[in-house]
């Protein structure tokens, strides 16, 4: 899934998980109320949408992201690139 694009169906996913809204909105900051309004047809935001993909879709944990953690990634990809894709090729085959 591209970053950004549209999630056209976001209670497919969230029943798809086994989840009830509170639970699933709760996860990405917005309320019951709130998600209840998108899976009814209002529009998101992006930022909304992103954060439904990378936890719901993605499934990464936002608890566990620090900002040390993205500034050590970010120097690796660019000091070292090819270890960087060696590190990432290695973390995909470990799912």
């Amino acid at each position: 899934m591209k970053l950004f694009e549209e999630i056209s169906n976001p209670r497919e996913i969230r029943r798809k998980l086994g989840l009830n809204q509170h639970d699933f909105w709760s996860k990405v900051g917005v309320t019951q109320s709130g998600g209840s309004r998108y899976e009814s047809g209002r529009n998101m935001p992006r930022p909304v949408r992103e954060l439904v993909r990378l936890v719901h879709i993605e499934h990464i944990d936002l608890t566990k992201i620090r900002k040390d953690d993205l500034l050590v990634a970010a120097m690796l990809k660019s000091q070292d690139p090819d270890r960087y894709k060696s590190l990432k090729k290695a973390a995909k085959q470990n799912k």
